[in-house]
């Protein structure tokens, strides 16, 4: 994933950039409309989304916006010192998908960018049953089984569970994890409570707990379900 960072604050820029990569996103930044446009030019195919400083020494982030939206639909998220609803009406109004403002915390920039990234993903029909061994998911009814007897789970509980059913033979990290289930849940949850649901999960689900077969731990790196 390649990120447009257009911010005329080059403290501010720098350090944006290094959570990026710290993230795995590629980056290009600008500091200016003029070089921005220079890249949406010539590169805008390889964009996958816009951070757009409002306040710039040569124009505005919506003249960016504007170009990018009538040449691609990638999303756009603008970075703004000024929370006033007319700005923000006006971002929307124009194509903008979401707004923050200054300061923000960077955990949050990049749950939003996740968060938008996502709603534009292609995302494959979901299965209507997802087997995990002697565990089946029906998730059309939001129910699972165990050899055909049904195990009630909590809402956070039948999503970390979804999550693994849903990349079978992948190694999970923890924070890719937190990640979905925080968008979910709509608050913070943190590692230690990670490790109680996982927990919580396995003795549910596992034939013997302390020996799990089913969300197996790939230490140094993560969970996994499924070989």
């Amino acid at each position: 994933m390649k990120i447009l960072l257009v911010e005329d604050d080059k403290t501010i820029a720098s350090g944006l950039e290094y959570s990026l990569q710290q993230e795995h996103f590629a980056t290009v930044l600008c500091h200016d409309v003029a070089s921005a446009k220079r890249v949406l030019a010539d590169n805008i195919d390889q964009i996958d989304l816009c951070l757009l400083d409002l306040s710039l020494p040569d124009g505005s982030g919506y003249e960016l916006c504007k170009m990018v939206k009538g040449r691609r639909d990638i999303p756009v998220i603008f970075l703004t010192a000024v929370d006033d609803e007319v700005n923000v009406v006006m971002g929307l109004d124009m194509g903008a998908d979401d707004y923050i403002t200054k300061p923000f915390r960077v955990r949050e920039l990049l749950s939003r960018i996740k968060t938008v990234l996502r709603r534009y993903q292609k995302s494959p029909q979901t299965k209507a049953i997802v087997d995990i061994g002697n565990v089946r998911i029906h998730t059309l009814e939001g129910k699972v089984h165990k050899s055909g007897v049904e195990i009630p789970l909590t809402a956070l509980e039948y999503r970390l569970l979804l999550i693994f059913g849903n990349h079978m033979g992948q190694v999970l990290t923890r924070n890719q994890l937190l990640e979905q289930i925080w968008d979910v849940a709509g608050d913070f949850v943190n590692d230690n409570t990670l490790t109680v649901y996982i927990k919580r999960l396995r003795e549910k689900l596992e034939d013997d707990p302390q020996q799990p077969t089913l969300i197996k731990t790939v230490r140094g790196l993560g969970y996994k379900v499924g070989d």
